[in-house]
């Protein structure tokens, strides 16, 4: 979950645990982001059973070139459904792809709390083309649940 304020990730997570969370990352972005980018120094809140720790996570230690708010710009909606697409593809490198593997990173290591190996297996994920596998399925998914049009 991202916070606009870099003093608010740890009293955030301490009510994501107060409603039950087990684990979450509550994270303030470099640049007044609301999620982790390469622009800089980004403040997590890791929660993990009732314990959180509060730390800064550099894109650097990761090997990722400082990058400015204006790399990060997407677009309309359907702009940025492409972009994802070309991203997952290998198409897109840079800033917008090192956020994307950012953010994958956090999702998988707020229940392991291992973000080095979370950023490992996200990267791994990206070139192999498994996380454009994941998101074929789930477009196929979702959409065997679409109404057929009346004709």
């Amino acid at each position: 979950m991202g916070i606009y304020a870099p003093s608010l990730t740890e009293p955030l997570a301490k009510v994501l645990g107060e409603l039950g969370a087990r684990a979450a990352l509550v994270i303030h972005g470099a640049g007044g982001t609301d999620e982790l980018n390469s622009c800089g120094i980004n403040r997590v809140s890791h929660l993990k059973d009732g314990a959180i720790r509060t730390y800064d996570l550099d894109p650097a230690d990761f090997n990722l070139p400082r990058a400015t708010i204006a790399d990060l710009r997407g677009g309309t909606p359907e702009e940025s459904a492409v972009m994802m697409r070309d991203l997952l593809s290998g198409k897109i490198n840079g800033a917008r792809r090192d956020a994307v593997l950012l953010n994958t990173a956090g999702a998988l290591a707020a229940e392991t709390g291992d973000f080095k190996s979370a950023f490992a297996e996200a990267r791994s994920a990206f070139d192999s083309g498994k996380a454009l596998e994941k998101l074929n399925a789930l477009i196929e998914f979702s959409q065997s649940f679409a109404q057929p049009s009346a004709a």
